[in-house]
């Protein structure tokens, strides 16, 4: 397979008709090789339009290249910016966030994953991005505040733990609801106690674990 080939025909029909037109953002996709942080039986399907298994577990997954690619777009990373990542998984899009910020706080529940991670972002050379294995549902307040939060997978709700550790201006990405209807949803805090939610797209995507269910009991 001709690698640059293939990446160059991921990002003209996948992610460009997805409405990813940032130039950083195209840039960064043609520069940081995905395949690397693709774990080596699914090499083949690095460019394909799907989310890759990254364990046995059906919710360990790599998000498909176009949802990954809007993510980064709608969060507009400043090179100022402390970015916490929620759900690390390969590590692949914690390296896009890490060209883009000054730093980043990536957070993996599973410790095989988070391992494999380092590894993968160790062997890319990214100096500005640290994993830790822990439970991401809550943050990491003693680390923040930070500008930006992306979570790597959907949520119920998004805590309102995660949302007191943005600063002013800072934004929160994450996909809310529940199947066959999630959205993308990036919430911007405008104030100490202030906050606006735009839902730009709709995606489905496996749930991160930790994070809270309502109850769906009724009466």
């Amino acid at each position: 397979m001709d690698l640059n080939q293939a990446r160059f025909n991921m990002i003209e029909q996948q992610i460009r008709p997805w409405e990813v037109l940032d130039p950083q953002v195209l840039a960064l996709l043609s520069t940081v090789h995905r395949e690397d942080f693709v774990p080596l039986a699914h090499k083949a399907l690095a460019f394909v339009d799907m989310e890759i298994p990254l364990g046995a577990a059906p919710d360990q997954v790599m998000l498909a290249p176009r949802v990954q690619a809007r993510l980064l777009q709608d969060l507009a990373v400043q090179k100022t910016d402390k970015v916490l990542d929620i759900g690390t998984g390969s590590g692949f899009m914690a390296a896009l966030l890490g060209h883009q910020a000054a730093s980043v706080l990536s957070l993996e529940i599973d410790a095989q994953l988070a391992s494999q991670a380092q590894t993968n972002l160790q062997k890319a050379g990214m100096t500005n991005v640290t994993v830790r294995q822990a439970d991401g549902s809550q943050g990491a307040a003693a680390d923040g505040p930070f500008d930006v939060i992306l979570l790597n997978g959907s949520v119920a709700e998004v805590p309102a733990a995660l949302l007191q550790q943005l600063t002013v201006g800072g934004r929160l990405a994450a996909i809310v609801g529940d199947e066959p209807v999630m959205r993308a949803t990036v919430i911007t805090r405008t104030g100490q106690n202030d906050w606006t939610t735009t839902e730009p797209w709709d995606c489905n995507a496996p749930r991160l674990r930790g994070f809270a269910e309502p109850s769906r009991f009724t009466f």
